[in-house]
């Protein structure tokens, strides 16, 4: 069936993390994952780093979305989109100066918009090490300072869940180039199997970390803020830094908050980019599907 309405669309984006926010609760276009891959190419549709999908929440009147990625997969729990989506919400007028909760696939995440939408703050969760929430294989026990092969190399890593799964490797110096090589062999790593997201990191000092990110499903990208929960999560854990830290990424910093109980917080900007609607004309494609 083809689809004969244009599908309305904001963008934003979180230190050049961008993310289109689509609500899908009404009717029109049903986001598969085909739709999804063609909404986010850069060179054939609007271009970003994923879809943030409104949906209905478990309660009336709940706030909650979900996440595809570029690819078509699904995610769990984005710390940018949760900062754009909460800044959507304040825009529209449905949130305002209180705290305010949306839920996601990978748990609830408490959300404050602040600086009039400029920052956000997000409580996202208890970080956890355990194998059995991340996932990785092998026997229940904390993921930290383990082996790991990949393309010839042997790297010393640890994992963390917020929510998705995680795999921080500390790495000085820290480039780019070493993440875009191994990358994509670490995120398809048998042992992780629903896949990971990917930090290579650098401690600075006790207040700072610098990391370069390979998201799942979306490859390189400049920002993520599940990412740096994790990165600094690990690096606590480990002894390297301090509770309260600044992460450092190719398109700016996060300020990451670990308390006692394994709660992290980030706080962050987000920018409105633009509005607009997806011609029907990008939609007819093989994969698309339409509700009834």
């Amino acid at each position: 069936m083809s689809v004969s309405e244009p599908v309305p669309f904001a963008k934003y984006h979180g230190l050049g993390n961008d993310y289109l926010v689509i609500d899908g609760r009404g009717d029109g276009a049903e986001i598969t994952g085909p739709l999804a891959r063609r909404i986010c190419d850069r060179n054939t549709g609007v271009g970003s780093d994923g879809i943030l999908l409104r949906v209905g929440g478990a309660d009336p009147g709940a706030f909650a979305m979900r996440i595809l990625n570029p690819d078509g997969s699904p995610a769990e729990k984005s710390g940018n989109g949760l900062r754009i989506f909460a800044r959507w919400l304040w825009d529209a007028g449905e949130v305002g100066d209180a705290t305010f909760t949306v839920q996601t696939p990978g748990g609830d995440a408490r959300c404050l918009v602040r600086e009039g939408g400029r920052n956000v703050r997000v409580d996202m969760g208890r970080i956890s090490f355990d194998s059995t929430v991340i996932p990785v294989r092998g026997r229940r026990r904390d993921v930290l300072e383990e082996t790991l092969e990949v393309a010839g190399e042997s790297l010393v890593y640890s994992a963390a869940s917020i929510g998705n799964p995680h795999c921080v490797v500390f790495r000085d110096p820290l480039r780019a180039e070493d993440l875009l090589r191994l990358g994509p062999s670490i995120e398809h790593a048998p042992r992780f199997p629903n896949r990971t997201n990917v930090q290579f990191a650098k401690v600075v000092d006790r207040g700072v970390l610098e990391i370069e990110i390979w998201e799942r499903g979306a490859g390189h990208t400049r920002a993520s803020g599940s990412s740096s929960c994790a990165a600094a999560a690990v690096a606590h854990r480990l002894g390297r830094c301090d509770a309260r830290v600044s992460v450092v990424m190719p398109g700016g910093a996060l300020a990451v908050e670990i308390e006692d109980d394994g709660t992290i917080v980030q706080t962050g900007p987000v920018v409105h980019v633009a509005d607009g609607t997806v011609h029907p004309e990008a939609l007819a494609e093989e994969g698309v599907q339409t509700r009834s």
